[in-house]
């Protein structure tokens, strides 16, 4: 069994990083027993071993693997079916992919979470936490939030590159779902494990698609715990 270490809150089974979510999503696409461990911000000693402090972090029988991009790339590996990736050309798409949820979805999202967060990390992570995000947003962290409402309809145009692929295809891999579609989302896990406020609207084909990846894999999203 793989040991995975997963980013929690207070709540242990209160489980939110993207990029845990997206190795998530890829152990069960593989078809990989996991043993998934509630890891805080604060518990670096806990990853000491991985040469770095941050999740996810796999364990696979004594080979240590950090970064949910690496972990992909590591599980296609070892375990090449079923394909994360569906060869070097799905490969190369799926950075593209990654590149853009890191470099365009996620700081869109953050903004409207932020404050959020705060009330559901555990307790001892609480001043870590709001000292490093305000020092990057160089304001509160309610000062950051506010204004969300305002904010839905730009962070929504945001979701435009996923939007159009789904006009001709059901999958962000085609007629199947890829470590793309796990990509994707794992970070829109993020607001629902963490936060109440609803980013995305009902009628969305993006929030249609959202339902059919929380379903896959026997509801490994559907059934995560929320706020």
């Amino acid at each position: 069994m793989i040991t995975l270490f997963d980013l929690a809150g207070a709540d242990p089974d209160l489980r939110f990083s993207p990029f845990c979510w997206r190795t998530r999503f890829a152990l069960a696409h593989k078809g990989l027993p996991v043993d998934a461990l509630p890891w805080r911000f604060t518990e670096t000693d806990a990853i000491a071993f991985s040469g770095q402090g941050r999740v996810p972090v796999i364990r696979d029988e004594g080979r240590v693997v950090s970064d949910s991009w690496a972990i992909a790339d590591y599980l296609e590996e070892q375990c090449p079916t079923p394909t994360l990736f569906g060869g070097a050309t799905g490969r190369a798409h799926a950075r593209f992919v990654n590149s853009w949820a890191d470099g365009v979805l996620l700081p869109a999202i953050v903004p409207m979470i932020v404050r959020d967060l705060l009330d559901i990390v555990a307790e001892k992570d609480k001043a870590y936490f709001r000292t490093s995000r305000e020092a990057r947003f160089g304001k509160p962290l309610e000062a950051v939030q506010a204004g969300r409402e305002d904010r839905l309809p730009a962070f929504q145009a945001t979701l435009t590159p996923v939007r159009l692929a789904l006009r001709t295809q059901p999958w962000l891999g085609g007629a199947a779902p890829s470590y793309a579609d796990h990509i994707v989302a794992g970070t829109l896990m993020w607001p629902r494990c963490s936060s109440r406020f609803a980013i995305m609207a009902a009628d969305d084909a993006v929030t249609a698609w959202f339902g059919r990846m929380l379903d896959l894999y026997g509801g490994l999203g559907r059934s995560a715990k929320t706020p």
